[in-house]
């Protein structure tokens, strides 16, 4: 299976020894998005539904960087610092996967690189 790496300007470069995501035959693999501004690096300024809508582009970004789009994604892991923030992320999340939803895991964090509220990494099936 060949694996190759992802890279693209639609997403914050990684902030760490990682890569933005990963393509292994048909499957990619990103990494956490956080809500980063693409081109400045920095986080995105406003509320926490602001801050959800540039993760999820960035995760889209990544995604369509390796030739898939939001329909290919299968799996996320959701990553909130506080729960509360739930149903406001539910709301805006299912914009960015309707009608068909992925499955997904979310989970509680004491914190987040860069004091941000919400990381998203994905899981997506090129067809």
């Amino acid at each position: 299976m060949k694996k190759s790496t992802i890279t693209t300007n639609n997403a914050p470069a990684a902030i760490g020894s990682y890569s933005q995501g990963i393509r292994a035959g048909e499957l990619i693999f990103t990494s956490g998005q956080l809500g980063l501004d693409p081109q400045t690096g920095q986080p995105v300024e406003g509320s926490f539904s602001e801050e959800a809508r540039q993760v999820l582009e960035n995760l889209i970004g990544v995604i369509e960087a390796a030739g898939g789009s939001s329909d290919s994604v299968i799996k996320t892991t959701v990553y909130l610092v506080n729960l509360d923030n739930y149903q406001k992320l539910n709301r805006i999340y299912q914009n960015y996967f309707n009608p068909q939803l992925p499955a997904r895991s979310v989970v509680e964090v004491k914190a987040l690189p860069k004091d941000m509220n919400l990381e998203i990494e994905a899981i997506a099936l090129l067809k």
